[in-house]
């Protein structure tokens, strides 16, 4: 049994955001190296003109504000995606707003793009020693009169400390936010946002949300292609309630977890069919081992992102599943990543 698993119970005594803002503050004071143990070679793959070392990556939404990539990567994450960071800082939502569905393996949060603003974040990006990857995922304020403006203004300012920019617009926790997911406000926003990173081209990836009709995804795949994004993260946290057993179960917000895995699964598949494998997909929603790794891989994943399994199964998650997958990819005769990709 793993030493989380022992302090487990102690640490779900705590109030959900208590217990993860005290995780941010042990990851900084840990003395340990901020670089992983090198990944198998095999986990080595090329997305968007990055070297990616394991497929297996961090979603946002934990480490908000940027004050611990690094220490992350040295969990043994590939890479790690930073925010949602908006324009100017802002509180979120009232408390409580983050909520363990333990029964069920799964969460709900309405936290409202809490952070410290992209000013602070950059500060701190501007001086860390550039080895790995980080993402930064960009959002809008909620009282802002003009969303579109606001991501302009968070390519504008995260582009030169990003390794690539995540436009998310599929929260929904924001209200109105995901009307940019239409096609008309959808090709208006990539326009404007891509032309403001200006010379520094650095990839761009759009977010989408899970609770979409056929209609829209493949709108949102035409859009996407057109206007050259570099990737779709598919996809974020539901609104959507199956079945779920915790006294928590009827709290508003976004599901993640144990419960969105087949949802999210199957919003990837669509999105391969609708994008006719032209662009690279991340699959995300519902990952908690090697297994639904390779399973959104082998759906046309090129990278998976996890974030929600961490609260469960503790912080050497990502490395236990980056080394269980490449005894998978290895046991059916891959030689990489990328040979796997829509191999299902």
């Amino acid at each position: 049994m793993s030493i989380y698993r022992l302090v487990r119970p102690l640490i779900f005594t705590l109030d959900a955001e208590r217990a993860h803002k005290l995780s941010l503050v042990a990851l900084r004071l840990k003395p340990f190296s901020p670089i992983s143990e090198p990944f198998d070679p095999i986990l080595a793959t090329r997305v968007a003109g990055l070297d990616f070392p394991s497929p297996i990556g961090l979603a946002a939404g934990y480490d908000k504000d940027a004050v611990a990539p690094d220490q992350l990567l040295g969990l043994g994450f590939g890479f790690v995606e930073v925010g949602t960071l908006t324009p100017l800082p802002q509180a979120g939502n009232p408390t409580p707003r983050l909520f363990r569905l333990v029964e069920d393996r799964a969460v709900i949060n309405r936290m409202g793009f809490n952070n410290g603003g992209q000013a602070d974040a950059h500060a701190r990006l501007s001086r860390r020693k550039r080895r790995g990857i980080v993402g930064v995922n960009i959002g809008a304020n909620k009282d802002a009169t003009d969303r579109i403006a606001d991501y302009v203004a968070g390519a504008t300012a995260m582009a030169d400390v990003a390794d690539y920019l995540t436009i998310n617009i599929s929260s929904p926790n924001t209200p109105g936010l995901r009307a940019l997911q239409d096609k008309g406000a959808l090709e208006e926003l990539l326009a404007r946002t891509l032309a403001a990173r200006g010379t520094n081209e650095v990839p761009v990836f759009l977010k989408v949300a899970p609770d979409l009709e056929p209609a829209d995804i493949d709108d949102i795949a035409k859009v996407a292609i057109d206007q050259k994004i570099d990737a779709l993260i598919v996809s974020n946290t539901t609104i959507s309630r199956p079945t779920l057993a915790s006294r928590h179960a009827r709290e508003t917000g976004g599901l993640s977890g144990a419960p969105l895995r087949d949802l999210a699964l199957q919003r990837l598949r669509d999105f391969r069919k609708a994008t006719g494998a032209s662009l690279p997909l991340i699959g995300a929603g519902g990952i908690a081992s090697a297994e639904d790794a390779y399973a959104r891989i082998r759906a046309g994943a090129n990278l998976v992102q996890l974030y929600s399994a961490l609260v469960y199964e503790g912080p050497g998650l990502a490395r236990r599943i980056a080394d269980d997958l490449a005894e998978l990819l290895e046991r059916d005769g891959f030689s990489n990543v990328a040979q796997a990709v829509g191999s299902g």
